[in-house]
């Protein structure tokens, strides 16, 4: 993945609750699953948005409480037209398909059977999904003395992840991004998390919520709340911190 842009603004509050815990080792380069110019797909969905789609809120998603972890492209395209209420193109989906479109004629009817089900399987999967359970490369900044704090590039207000399958494009990003990037540390414990942690690159394991969601031209946008991370080493899997609860 494309490393994640950030942006450096001040937090608009310093309450954040971080628990330190002991030993990490240091970490290579670390993988990540989502990027901040991600993956995304572009059809034109074959039927209108539902009243209930056009800028659905909490309102409309509140009773959504299933958790998809680290989902890949398809996933959340298939997830957005769920969650759009937007009919899915799967019809296209299929004829577009190279399984289908090389098949000799003889097999195009047992492949557009076989890569239809899969369509809707993958679409049966994402119903009622309300959480996100994504991990990242954390971007982790220099401590700020002035505000006692580091903050989380992943998590910027800049970061936006794009996921990019079916012709389809579905951006995410975050509501509380502002509060969420902050890491309040005191600093007489900075130092210390500093040389632990060193220059190596750590992971970030982020619990969001989806709140909104906003269909436009060939895609749109999946606005999440971020309601907890952790800063994870990527070669130990210590954990170097964790941030819970937080507020908007």
């Amino acid at each position: 993945m494309n490393p994640i842009s950030r942006t450096r603004t001040i937090p608009l509050g310093l309450a954040l609750a971080a628990l330190l815990l002991g030993g990490c080792g240091k970490s290579p380069a670390a993988p990540t699953a989502a990027t901040a110019t991600g993956e995304p797909a572009a059809a034109t969905p074959a039927q209108p948005v539902r009243a209930a789609a056009s800028g659905a809120d909490a309102g409309g998603l509140a009773g959504r409480s299933s958790t998809l972890n680290d989902p890949d492209n398809a996933t959340m395209v298939f997830l957005y037209y769920d969650l759009a209420g937007i009919a899915p193109p799967v019809d296209q989906w299929v004829e577009d398909d190279q399984r289908v479109r090389y098949a000799p004629g003889a097999d195009k009817a047992a492949r557009r059977t076989a890569v239809r089900a899969e369509f809707e399987a993958g679409l049966a999967a994402v119903r009622g999904v309300g959480v996100l359970q994504l991990t990242l490369q954390a971007g982790l900044s220099s401590y700020d003395p002035t505000y006692g704090e580091f903050t989380v590039g992943a998590l910027s207000p800049g970061a936006v992840y794009t996921f990019k399958a079916q012709g389809q494009t579905v951006n995410l990003k975050f509501d509380n991004a502002l509060t969420a990037q902050s890491w309040s540390v005191p600093k007489d414990q900075a130092q210390a998390i500093v040389d632990r942690i060193g220059n190596d690159s750590l992971l970030l394991d982020a619990t969001l919520h989806i709140r909104k969601v906003l269909p436009g031209p060939g895609g749109g946008t999946v606005v999440a709340h971020v309601d907890s991370w952790s800063l994870r080493d990527s070669r130990s899997g210590s954990i170097v911190a964790r941030v819970k609860a937080i507020k908007d």
